[in-house]
């Protein structure tokens, strides 16, 4: 790894900090430095640090090997977190037996953690956008946490202080979930984007239907707590990328240069400052923290084509987190599979997924990246097409799973549904994650956990009422209702399409700075 991507890591910050390591300086840090691309404002003492158009600082100019590897970082991250939360699914019967539980109680498990990392975004990603935290500090100090966490989780004494953990555990698991989203739109310029995102969401994806295989041939023969060890040993690995990862916030990495330059300049002939440390001139540092707390619920309440968005991903989501307790009725009560075939059919989550990605890699590389190119995409609804298609998808597949699965049906038809509904959810997922940044780049990592939160609560819901859901009405009644509910989204897919950029207008959100 190159010295320069270590010394704009977390290690190397620390060692610059504590050890002032010569060989990770940088240029403006050596004797006969002189700045020529800063632009004095208003009076000759003030100087304005920005970027200059090749300067190889700026995370638009990394080399593709460097973002490929935040990208996997990022990536490989999201994978570990999402896997943590479903993991826990085929131990419940145990953990009912050593507990003394019921079902519902030990649904817990898995509700509580979706619950926490859908709740730690709020607090981390806001945080992520103020310049002199950036994205490194979030995310190392969390999953630091994280991993300390699993070790209690994973020898609790009682099933009380097993969903505290898990709680925290998802909680201190967050950041990437939104703030990782706003690492990759750091990076990639507008015509890459979509692919490293897609590249992304299908880690965030295939990430759930791996925990579940993995436990699944894991917990029969090492019991239910091996599924929590699990967790720490695919998390150890992360925790040292994460420690080696480039910072890549631009305002966080000017922010630094700015204090660089300032201690460089021992005469004080000139202050240093950033557009971030102009508009917040004045603005005490409690003061923006107060307000970037506010931001993804301010953005999500006053600004309606945000907060459908967050309704709609939050049922497609909920339903999604709903499988886990529809797939035991169906694969283990009606088909009679063991954990670890139940496990196997998880996989029909992933291969929709893959057919996905590579239809709408194929419509981003073919058909909207050179549409943007000859500037065919001007606003960001734009970037909504796909989901006009999608949108069908998940009451289509829906209908397919709840009424196929039946004794004298193959179980290759309910899963068949099951191949449509996330290839439909995983586009449409995509089409949310390029809008969000599109509207609000500023503040894409906060939308991102408003977005976050929303749908992780519902899906915490959806974990604890599912079962009772397909046990009262059948499989088949409770997959039309939750179908019915995303046919009337279609709806709201095409109004935000063709009306989206009136529905901004009336946005009531309006940033301090």
């Amino acid at each position: 790894m190159p010295l320069q991507w270590l010394r704009d890591s977390f290690v190397g910050q620390s060692l610059r900090q504590f050890c002032k390591i010569s060989c990770l300086k940088y240029n403006e840090e050596h004797p006969h430095w002189h700045c020529f691309d800063n632009k004095a404002l208003q009076d000759e003492k003030t100087i304005r640090v920005e970027w200059s158009p090749d300067d190889e600082e700026n995370p638009h100019n990394w080399s593709p090997i460097k973002k490929a590897f935040v990208l996997f970082v990022i990536g490989a991250y999201s994978f570990v977190v999402y896997m943590s939360a479903p993991i826990y699914t085929p131990s419940e019967n145990a953990f009912i037996e050593e507990f003394g539980v019921n079902n519902a109680e030990a649904a817990l498990g898995l509700a509580l953690y979706v619950l926490g990392y859908g709740a730690g975004p709020l607090f981390f990603s806001p945080l992520s956008e103020i310049p002199r935290i950036g994205r490194n500090l979030p995310y190392v100090v969390s999953f630091v946490l994280f991993c300390i966490i699993s070790i209690p989780t994973a020898i609790a004494p009682n099933a009380i202080g097993f969903y505290f953990l898990r709680f925290l555990q998802g909680f201190f698991g967050s950041p990437c979930l939104a703030t990782g989203g706003a690492s990759i739109a750091d990076i990639y310029s507008s015509d890459v984007l979509p692919h490293a995102m897609t590249t992304w969401v299908f880690c965030v994806f295939c990430a759930p239907a791996i925990g579940i295989l993995i436990s699944g041939f894991a917990v029969p023969v090492l019991g239910w707590r091996f599924s929590m060890w699990e967790i720490l040993i695919a998390a150890g690995p992360i925790l040292v990328l994460l420690l080696v990862l480039p910072e890549t916030s631009s305002a966080t990495i000017l922010h630094r240069r700015a204090r660089r330059l300032e201690s460089m300049d021992t005469d004080h002939t000139h202050e240093y400052r950033t557009g971030a440390d102009i508009v917040q001139a004045g603005v005490s540092f409690y003061e923006i923290v107060q307000e970037s707390l506010l931001i993804p619920a301010k953005i999500t309440f006053l600004d309606p084509a945000i907060l459908f968005l967050n309704c709609y991903t939050s049922l497609t989501y909920g339903i999604y987190y709903s499988f886990f307790e529809a797939f035991p009725i169906v694969y283990q009560g009606i088909y009679g599979f063991n954990l670890g075939e139940m496990g196997l059919a998880f996989l029909a989550i992933v291969v929709g997924t893959v057919i996905s990605f590579v239809i709408y890699n194929v419509y981003i590389h073919k058909i909207f990246v050179p549409k943007a190119k000859e500037g065919g995409v001007r606003k960001p609804e734009d970037v909504l097409v796909p989901a006009l298609f999608a949108c069908f998808g998940p009451a289509i597949g829906l209908f397919l799973f709840g009424w196929a699965a039946n004794p004298n049906v193959h179980w290759i038809v309910p899963t068949i549904g099951i191949v449509i509904y996330p290839a439909s959810v995983f586009i449409l997922m995509q089409c949310v994650f390029l809008y969000i940044p599109a509207c609000y780049p500023q503040y894409a990592a906060s939308v991102f956990a408003a977005t976050d939160f929303t749908r992780s609560a519902f899906a915490c819901g959806a974990v604890i009422f599912s079962k009772p859901l397909y046990e009262n009405l059948g499989i088949g009644p409770g997959c039309s209702l939750l179908a019915g509910l995303t046919i009337g989204c279609v709806v709201g897919i095409y109004v935000l399409y063709n009306y989206g950029e009136a529905l901004r207008l009336r946005s009531k959100f309006v940033s301090k700075w």
